[in-house]
């Protein structure tokens, strides 16, 4: 698929905060001085510290993708997303394995008017297809079926779509398949590695420009910039290779 050099230019690299408190985050925060400009917060963090780190982020004038998966009964998701919305964060992840009722249920609550006029921004919802930890092996272990993993993301996409997300989480691997099915569809793409670097848990990962070239709107790094000896640096190595147009997965 074909990708424009100012597309590229403005994907941004969202910051995984996955420490354990709100001082671990500052501190990091604080390493990684003005070149951080997105962060992400996850279950861990949300856990600890609560809905007051993140409008602290938010008064910092971050952005926050606050990623919890929410994956319930539709009413209860619905509640969820309209108590996140309030926090003022960019984007939230739901699970598209919870159906296309609970992702119906999340989309109408994302996009009320009063919410809106509440937070002073839409929140967008991305759904997220398969951890980047699975692989096809680990598909057939859930007792999902026989199908190739990239079949699964696919059908999930489709779900998310069809219920009016803004996007989806996949991984690098699956996401010009899903960009060209679903091209209304925004990518943010984790498992985000440079080449050599350990994969630790995650079963698929590709590079920035990789990512990138081949659709991804928004992608998360987290261990090898967060545990990097200068998290700085390290960051901007990730943003070199964006902008290099480097290929290589």
């Amino acid at each position: 698929m074909f990708v424009s050099e100012q597309h590229v230019v403005d994907v941004p690299i969202y910051v995984a905060l996955d420490v354990e408190n709100r001082r671990q985050a500052f501190e990091l925060l604080e390493k990684l001085g003005d070149a951080c400009r997105y962060v992400k917060v996850g279950l861990e963090l949300y856990l600890a510290e609560g809905p007051a780190l993140v409008e602290a982020l938010v008064a910092r004038e971050l952005s926050v993708f606050l990623d919890l998966k929410l994956f319930d009964i539709p009413n209860t998701v619905a509640g969820a997303v309209k108590s996140v919305a309030s926090l003022g964060v960019d984007m939230l992840t739901i699970h598209t394995l919870g159906g296309a009722t609970m992702l119906e249920a999340a989309a109408e609550a994302a996009s009320s008017r009063a919410l809106h006029a509440l937070s002073g921004k839409p929140l967008r919802l991305l759904g997220v297809t398969l951890l980047t930890s699975v692989d096809d092996a680990g598909i057939r272990q859930m007792g999902l079926s026989d199908d190739p993993l990239s079949a699964h993301v696919l059908r999930l996409a489709g779900t998310a779509h069809d219920a009016a997300l803004h996007g989806v989480v996949c991984s690098g691997h699956e996401v010009a398949m899903v960009k060209t099915r679903y091209p209304a569809l925004s990518a943010l793409v984790p498992g985000i590695r440079l080449g050599g670097e350990s994969k630790d848990d995650q079963a698929r990962v590709v590079t920035p420009g990789y990512a990138v070239a081949h659709g991804a709107d928004y992608l998360v790094v987290g261990r090898p910039i967060t545990r990097a000896p200068d998290p700085h640096e390290a960051l901007l190595a990730f943003l070199q290779n964006l902008k290099g147009g480097s290929q290589d997965v």
